[in-house]
């Protein structure tokens, strides 16, 4: 079991606070989702959890936890520094359960996971590896040291599609309790069988949580269901007022003015006029109290929209946004070919996404299409990479990342756009390295729109926003009037966004599928 009373958080830079008096309980077996939009505070909980003391430099945290002995196992969102600087055995070799195991299991684990027999062994350093295989290193460590409790932040980010059903598969097979956090909304409709919801609501000054224990579908259209039944309610109660208050104004205006006609000469008419006067605020108060029990319209954290390009960006059918063509595609320090013959050539508004397996060199691909599409008078075209500090810098707010000019007019601009973004004043105040994935990515989005791009090249899009807000994501790449060219492993994004899906092997680009 696993047990949280009375749990709050308080952030300490803008005193928000995060969480008040959040309680649940987890038994084997469970499944449990934590849900919410970007820098509500999941990856704190998830944190604290693990290690109260972790998020002991921006948090200031209150609350009990109940681990009955259970030995808890965590995944990082991202590898720590520090274990960047290390080869892959040296940080399997820092789990004491590491040289206990035979190889025959660790080749087992190995193939499990879609990785070379000797990988354990390599001399390879961690930061080298791509996304996937970081995540893939990290979760075989995990699995080592045979925790009873899974604490995963987001294990699904940058590992491929074979390895994320592999991913669903062991969560659901997993007999103890399975805590994560996910923004792939197929894994966690294929695996959760209990939500914690974290919300933020009016303006983000008032937290709220919930947490039942239901899939997560069901609790989508339960919930929906609740909001449409109480907006309804509400909608009634409120007509209900209006028709009381009018009532109330012609008996009330009625009486006066009665009273006001009414002379000295007939003084028994006066009294009756009293007596229904004091009647008249008899049924003012009657319905103030009536008032009080009307039903409150629901809240609910909006998620976010705006519009990426106008018809600006619009390219015509004939134009050719790239006709690319590699003879080998080298890793990054030319160590070693990652592939062959590779030719991409893409006209108009075509969107297409790049897949295949974790270190096959897609994120190497698209940063030298991106290198070419930048560099190009043309078109306009804007890079979102894989890790977002390629390109920003941490210690910038957002505000500053984004403003050209500088000028007052722009900086006032962009706060009403970063705004429309669900961003607090406080939260722009803060340094781009205190923002959540999720916070990051809408800047990147904000920029691409005030850029007028035409073509976005995009490493994972849709991997730091929530459950909630990816439809809302999607829509607004596939409405995008320009060219997308991509990397995911997002099935629903896939299915919705892109018109065609290539995948990268060692003997190149290969189309797998043709939406035209």
């Amino acid at each position: 079991m696993l047990q949280i009373k009375n749990l709050t958080i308080i952030h300490k830079k803008d005193t928000r606070v995060i969480l008040e008096n959040f309680g649940c309980v987890l038994n084997d077996g469970d499944k449990s989702v934590i849900i919410g939009e970007e820098g509500n505070g999941k990856s704190s909980l998830l944190q604290w959890i693990y290690n109260p003391e972790l998020i002991t430099d921006y948090c200031a945290a209150e609350g009990e936890r109940i681990l009955r002995d259970r030995r808890l196992g965590y995944l990082p969102q991202e590898l720590p520094e520090p274990d960047k600087e290390k080869s892959i055995y040296e940080y399997f070799k820092e789990e004491s359960m590491f040289l206990e195991q035979s190889p025959k299991e660790l080749n087992r684990m190995a193939r499990e996971f879609g990785l070379p027999v000797d990988f354990f062994y390599r001399e390879q350093l961690m930061g080298t590896l791509s996304g996937g295989e970081k995540v893939k290193a990290q979760m075989l460590r995990l699995l080592i040291a045979e925790p009873d409790i899974l604490l995963l932040d987001e294990p699904s980010n940058d590992i491929d599609l074979e390895t994320l059903e592999w991913l669903e598969k062991f969560i659901l097979d997993w007999k103890q309790i399975v805590l994560f956090i996910s923004h792939d909304e197929t894994l966690i409709e294929n695996t959760a069988n209990m939500v914690i919801h974290l919300e933020q609501v009016r303006r983000k000054t008032q937290c709220r949580y919930t947490a039942v224990h239901m899939p997560y579908l069901q609790y989508r259209q339960e919930r929906s269901a609740q909001f449409e039944n109480q907006e309804r309610k509400a909608a009634n109660d409120r007509r209900d007022k209006k028709l009381r208050e009018e009532k109330y104004r012609r008996v009330f205006q009625s009486v006066e003015h009665a009273q006001n006609s009414i002379t000295r000469q007939n003084p028994s008419k006066g009294r009756l006029l009293k007596k229904k006067m004091h009647a008249v605020k008899s049924m003012e108060r009657r319905f103030a109290r009536e008032d009080k029990n009307m039903t409150e319209m629901p809240e609910e954290e909006a998620a976010i929209f705006f519009k990426l390009g106008d018809e600006t960006a619009k390219l015509p059918a004939g134009k050719t946004v790239i006709d690319f063509s590699l003879a080998r595609l080298h890793t990054p320090d030319y160590a070693r070919v990652l592939a062959e013959n590779i030719h991409l050539r893409i006209r108009g508004s075509e969107k297409i996404c790049i897949v295949g397996a974790n270190g096959a060199g897609k994120t190497t691909l698209l940063r030298q299409i991106a290198r070419e599409l930048l560099a190009r008078t043309d078109i306009r075209a804007e890079y979102m990479p894989q890790n977002y500090e390629e390109l920003l810098e941490p210690s910038m707010t957002p505000v500053d990342y984004l403003a050209r000019s500088g000028d007052k007019e722009e900086r006032t601009r962009i706060r009403t756009y970063l705004g429309a973004l669900k961003y607090t004043a406080d939260e722009m105040s803060h340094t781009l390295a205190e923002l959540s994935g999720g916070q990051k990515a809408k800047i990147f989005l904000l920029k691409m729109s005030m850029s007028g791009a035409n073509v976005l090249i995009l490493d994972e899009p849709t991997r730091n926003f929530s459950p909630l807000s990816g439809p809302v994501i999607r829509q607004m790449l596939k409405e995008f009037p320009g060219a997308l060219i991509s990397i995911s492993h997002d099935r629903k994004y896939m299915a919705e966004v892109c018109d065609k899906i290539y995948r990268l092997t060692r003997d190149g680009l290969n189309l797998v599928q043709d939406g035209h």
